[in-house]
């Protein structure tokens, strides 16, 4: 899964003003008009499993669209509900004829219902709110009704602000203890005071957000609309517009500035989907998939909420000139709020091609290879790859003298399959590796021929539930033939399909740029003939981490294509080793009695109690006692922070002068070996692949 789109693809936040409330126009009415005829067209003609486009159809883009521009439920009111479904089953008809009455008729009445909004807004927050009043907030605006008039949605606008500003009070309220602790003499501010600090700083927040919202032009914004019809087919088929577009060409080419991570909007919120391999953020450490980036400051300078922002506008502030300093505000996935700093950098691809270390346990030297994505470039053959890399890797650590290996494939991905499938057949003789389909044809096999094996010994691959697409087709390969032991989440991401970018100007010929259209066209099954869309790949060895009560992966996605099998093609298990099935259940036994790992499985289930908790206390008392509660209930997990396994990692000997002649990849292979001797699967990686038994060495062919 290539989650480089989904920072740039995800649907604009729809929340904007007029100015004056003055829309920017740049209303193009026939380009919407043949956007639309063009986006029917290669729907219907090139998605992989092409939808109706009928009534059911119809109000699935009415309730993607009215989600998207309003997810808070703070702009419209339940008659507007009302009047827009009297075209909810209108949609398709529309769509068929080029028509955006539906789109219109929202765009407008979102518009006026926004200046009223601004109208008021101002006027909650003049006034100091009473935090002594027992009241909630359920802080999941998608189960929320809508209103049912302005003066509800004035309450609803009253409970949203009043929340935020709590939110800012608790932290004025907790820096003033700290600044009493660090000076006694310093005299504390009082209450009221602090209120009105953080009333303001709600205010100031606003009218920015509002501001920023008000960049938004005609084309973002039809943009929106035709994003809901796209992704009614999948959530991985998405209009680009030109301007994505052209970011979209900027981050394939290999090079992004900024902090390092891979963002996504869910709801109001701005969420951690990646961190980049050796950019700023991982290498400072405290970032991580699942976190929420709730403000935002350029080094000392105030923070700026972002909290409901658009995607993109988010990303503005977030990213910055290499060496300046960003401080984000970020709510982990336990629910505590934390601020950290990271030093933007320059990321660039260099970060994610393979590297691998070597670590003795029980007397023995063990091989570990880190891929961060299979990638390639098509453009120039010359330039380095991931299976050529790979090879070369194993050839390098074979010198060494090793005696297995583990190849991790946590928080890949995915990327080229063409790569995938020459990795794959490193380690077997030749054989298929996966069955690739379009819509109506038979599975194409696509098969590894070189019979040369690099390596014939132990092998064990690590995954978890961010191994995605071509890791999932290595890691079902290894699985089908018996070749490794798969050991990690209890299944990986699940996303089996493929996905084709095409630039609409070469269906129409039209003066304007008219964007892209990511499409998905093809879907993967393994060997065996069972698809690895949503099922992924289920691990021989199940470890528990924090994410495995949580909501991830494809099936958690809106609107995934299902799960099916085809027929099995012939291949020849390698079947050489003397205890596969004896190891994975001792494996799984051993991990079932570990305090360690019974320790991570009850924070999982912990961190899933709070995520489906959400309705929060308005009253500063109980706020402040809830969070309290939360940050003693967490300090029972804290020993898995602090898990060491004594193991100690070194680089290959080919290495060893780059790093002395290079302090920044010193850095960083300090840093990726210090968090591998925290790191308790791999431990259990290597204890699995040192009970790993050969029945007879293979002959390696060359």
């Amino acid at each position: 899964m290539k989650r480089y789109y989904k920072i740039l693809i995800t649907l604009f936040l729809a929340v904007s003003v007029l100015v004056g409330f003055q829309l920017k126009n740049n209303n193009d009415p026939e380009k919407d008009r043949i956007l639309i005829g063009l986006l029917r067209y290669v729907l219907t003609n090139g998605h992989y499993q092409p939808q109706d486009i009928n009534d059911a159809f119809s109000i699935q883009v009415f309730n993607s669209f009215t989600e998207s521009v309003d997810p808070a439920k703070r702009f419209f009111i339940q008659s507007d509900i009302d009047e827009f479904s009297q075209q909810k089953t209108l949609i398709d008809d529309q769509i068929k004829v080029e028509n955006i009455s539906f789109f219109n008729l929202v765009q407008d009445r979102l518009m006026i219902r926004m200046k009223e909004a601004r109208g008021f807004y101002k006027k909650i927050l003049d006034q100091p709110f009473d935090f002594n009043t027992d009241e909630n907030i359920n802080v999941d605006f998608e189960k929320q009704a809508y209103a049912t008039n302005q003066n509800e949605l004035i309450n609803v606008w009253k409970k949203q602000l009043k929340h935020s500003t709590l939110v800012r009070l608790h932290e004025k309220l907790e820096e003033e203890i700290t600044k009493k602790q660090k000076d006694s003499l310093y005299v504390s501010k009082p209450f009221d005071e602090l209120e009105k600090e953080a009333r303001e700083s709600t205010l100031k927040n606003l009218n920015e957000f509002f501001d920023f919202m008000d960049e938004l032009d005609h084309t973002e914004w039809f943009s929106n609309y035709i994003n809901s019809i796209a992704e009614s087919f999948d959530p991985h088929t998405s209009y680009l517009a030109p301007k994505i577009k052209k970011r979209f060409d900027i981050s394939m080419a290999g090079k992004l500035e900024g902090i390092g991570a891979i963002l996504q909007k869910r709801n109001d919120f701005t969420r951690v989907v990646e961190v980049v391999s050796g950019g700023p953020a991982w290498r400072a450490g405290e970032l991580e998939v699942g976190d929420i980036i709730l403000k935002v400051a350029q080094g000392n300078q105030e923070p700026l909420d972002i909290v409901g922002m658009r995607l993109d506008d988010a990303i503005e502030f977030i990213k910055g000139k290499k060496g300046t300093e960003a401080r984000l505000t970020i709510k982990k996935i336990d629910g505590t709020i934390k601020v950290i700093s990271i030093i933007r950098d320059i990321v660039e691809i260099e970060e994610t091609f393979v590297k691998s270390t070597i670590v003795n346990y029980e007397g023995k030297s063990y091989g570990l290879i880190n891929l961060p994505k299979f990638y390639i470039d098509f453009e120039e053959k010359s330039s380095r790859n991931s299976a050529t890399d790979m090879a070369k890797e194993v050839e390098r650590l074979k010198q060494e003298k090793v005696e297995g290996f583990i190849i991790d494939l946590r928080d890949n991905g995915g990327g080229s399959l063409e790569t995938a499938i020459d990795i794959a057949g490193l380690f077997i003789t030749e054989g298929p590796i996966v069955q690739v389909k379009y819509r109506d044809e038979e599975p194409m096999i696509k098969n590894d021929t070189d019979k040369k094996i690099y390596w014939d010994g132990s092998l064990v691959v690590l995954v978890n539930e961010l191994s995605a697409s071509a890791s999932e087709i290595f890691a079902a390969a290894m699985q089908d033939y018996k070749r490794a032991i798969i050991i990690g989440s209890k299944q990986t991401f699940g996303k089996g399909t493929v996905q084709n970018l095409l630039p609409l100007n070469n269906y129409y010929r039209y003066s304007d740029d008219l964007g892209a259209l990511k499409i998905t066209i093809q879907k993967f099954y393994r060997v065996n003939g069972g698809s690895t869309q949503l099922k992924g790949v289920n691990a021989d060895i199940a470890l528990p981490d924090r994410y495995t009560y949580m909501e991830f992966g494809e099936r958690d996605q809106k609107n995934p294509l299902g799960w099916d099998k085809i027929k099995e093609v012939k291949y020849q298990p390698w079947n050489n080793y003397e205890n596969l099935n004896d190891v994975i259940i001792k494996s799984n036994h051993r991990v079932s009695q570990n305090e360690s790992f019974k320790l991570i499985d009850e924070s999982a289930k912990w961190l899933k109690k709070n995520q489906d908790q959400t309705i929060v206390s308005l009253k500063y008392d109980l706020f402040k006692k809830d969070v309290e509660n939360h940050k003693e209930n967490s300090r029972k997990f804290e020993a898995i922070s602090k898990y060491k396994n004594n193991l100690t990692f070194a680089s290959p000997k080919y290495e060893v002068p780059l790093i002395a002649t290079d302090s920044i990849l010193s850095k960083k292979r300090e840093i990726w070996h210090q968090n591998l001797s925290k790191d308790i699967y791999v431990e259990e990686a290597l204890r699995v692949l040192s009970e790993l038994k050969i029945k007879r060495q293979l002959s390696v062919k060359n």
